[in-house]
């Protein structure tokens, strides 16, 4: 198993996440995997969309075009 630090956490953040560890009964460890895992886990919003469309017919048709741009930070300046 892998372990990761987190600098600069906010401490209005690590308190809230105490909080929040206590309200579930775990520790602040437990917590935070638990949170980290659902996000890494999630499941794709389009792609659900896109099948719910599926499944209720009638989009068969509709292109679904390929993404050919990569991704590219954004220029607050």
């Amino acid at each position: 198993m892998s372990s990761i630090v987190v600098r600069g956490l906010d401490e209005s953040v690590k308190a809230r996440l105490a909080a929040q560890a206590k309200e579930h009964g775990r520790s602040m460890e437990a917590e935070v995997r638990d949170i980290l895992t659902k996000a890494a886990t999630r499941p794709n919003i389009g792609l659900a969309l896109l099948e719910a469309g599926q499944a209720m017919g009638g989009v068969e048709e509709l292109p679904v075009p390929e993404r050919a741009d990569t991704a590219r930070a954004a220029d607050f300046s």
